[in-house]
């Protein structure tokens, strides 16, 4: 299929180790609620099922997710089975293990001989006999320590065949370096949007000449994180937007995705028309002097 302005593929392309994917991907953290976790109102459970199936009909095949994306009544990882199992055969899922919750949501961090257990609820929960990609998610606790540990007991799941490729998120590029020693890493998961500072900029352009895939989080929402985005928009995002006839969410994901032919995307929503918006941003083609603006010290909220 030829790219469109309406298609996942419009972007281009990326590789997972040996899988291939659309820049444009899909979280399913929002999945489950109006508000994450145990936030707001659960979501509708036959809208939340439409999205997924509209996203893969849009050419998403790279979806985002985790067991511990769960609320008092829905599960994203069970959702995403339902809806989308047998699952197309090109279609990669991407979950993160360390963080956990338990059964009453509360929060908790494994240790390495917890990894496997972690693994195995994911397996259960989406059906699968081996997970595509996970992600090693860092605690903000453990940012500047080792997580060889940790990374090693993963990748002794991968050469057990439950896990086809590793990742690492939240971490620093010392903490990559350690991980890649260890181990293959097809790519990093870190927070990151208009306005990161430089240290996060510069492992991300790490990541593109090691060939890894640098896959922002919070690329919409910046500094709002798991809340959504903070009241009030630049004005340069103001500009660009109405130059383009977007919405100011589509010119930070079409900003997102000028950072690199490594960089993925992976916004998330509860509302198709939201999706169908996040995979036509895809398309936007920026300009260089618009790229500038963006970049431009602001002082207005971002």
């Amino acid at each position: 299929m030829s790219p469109q302005t309406n298609n996942a593929a419009a972007a281009g392309t990326w590789r997972l180790g040996d899988l291939t994917v659309n820049r444009v991907g899909f979280g399913a953290m929002r999945l489950t609620g109006t508000e994450p976790f145990d936030g707001g109102v659960p979501r509708d459970r036959e809208q939340s099922i439409a999205v997924l199936r509209k996203a893969i009909h849009l050419g998403v095949n790279h979806i985002d997710t985790a067991a511990f994306y769960f609320s008092a009544t829905r599960s994203a990882n069970e959702l995403i089975n339902r809806a989308l199992a047998p699952y197309p055969e090109d279609l990669v899922i991407t979950t993160k293990v360390w963080p956990g919750r338990d059964a009453s949501g509360a929060w908790w961090w494994a240790g390495p001989e917890q990894l496997r257990g972690q693994v195995e609820e994911n397996l259960r929960q989406l059906g699968r006999d081996h997970l595509d990609v996970v992600n090693l998610r860092v605690p903000p606790s453990r940012r500047t320590g080792s997580i060889g540990e940790h990374f090693g007991a993963l990748a002794e799941l991968r050469d057990a065949g439950l896990i086809r490729h590793l990742g690492v998120s939240n971490v620093t590029f010392e903490q990559l370096t350690e991980a890649r020693a260890i181990a293959p890493v097809v790519c990093v998961q870190n927070q990151f949007g208009l306005g990161a500072p430089s240290e996060d900029r510069e492992l991300l352009r790490s990541c593109g000449e090691l060939g890894l895939a640098y896959v922002p989080f919070f690329a919409i929402a910046g500094s709002g994180r798991a809340a959504g985005p903070a009241p009030g928009e630049s004005e340069a995002v103001r500009v660009v937007a109405h130059a383009h006839g977007a919405s100011p969410a589509q010119i930070r994901l079409a900003w997102t995705l000028r950072q690199g032919p490594h960089v993925l995307a992976i916004p998330g929503t509860g509302d198709p028309d939201h999706l169908a918006q996040n995979v036509a941003a895809g398309a936007l083609q920026l300009s260089a002097e618009e790229m500038a603006l963006l970049d431009a010290p602001r002082t207005a909220p971002a």
